[in-house]
């Protein structure tokens, strides 16, 4: 279901946060606590809403924030969003020889940083991912901490694009 900026700003806490509250990945308290900014002027607007939130949370809230997203070509279940974002990068017909490579390198960033690889795969092929995945493996913790959460962002971003009408005020 498609919404306009001002039917979001309109909505109870409750509604709002079952509308848009997985935008940020099994992560609603995002909504939640956005939505006290409300009116929203833009879909741009509302996203820098959401992701002040993120900014302003516990340095634990974002670490859990990250731990919510899948492993990239993993086996587990995934959200509805995650599955069709992977199934377009190409994640779900990985060779044999890549599929094991993409294996070992998400466990070898788990193991360095804490959390799951993540990149906005939407536009990306499956070799630019792992490209990707190889190169920041070897980043300082610090630095990929950010970038994980810089990632969620473009994620988040385009997932309110797939729900908010275009053509609102300043878009």
């Amino acid at each position: 279901m498609k919404f306009t900026v001002h039917q979001l700003s309109k909505m109870s806490k409750q509604q709002f946060v079952e509308s848009i509250g997985w935008v940020f990945e099994h992560s609603p308290w995002v909504a939640e606590r956005a939505w006290a900014d409300k009116p929203f002027r833009s879909l741009s607007h509302l996203h820098l809403l959401m992701v002040r939130q993120v900014e302003e949370a516990s340095e634990g809230e974002r670490l859990s924030l990250l731990r919510a997203h899948p492993d990239l070509a993993g086996r587990m279940k995934l959200t509805d969003a995650s599955q069709k974002e992977q199934r377009g990068a190409g994640l779900d017909r990985l060779s044999p020889g890549e599929f094991d490579e993409m294996t070992a390198l998400n466990e070898a960033y788990v193991t360095r940083f804490g959390f799951p690889f993540i990149v906005a795969v939407r536009g990306l092929g499956k070799e630019e991912i792992l490209s990707a995945i190889r190169e920041r493996v070897t980043h300082e913790k610090t630095d990929e901490f950010g970038r994980a959460l810089s990632e969620v962002a473009k994620i988040a971003r385009l997932r309110l694009e797939d729900i908010i009408e275009s053509g609102e005020a300043g878009e």
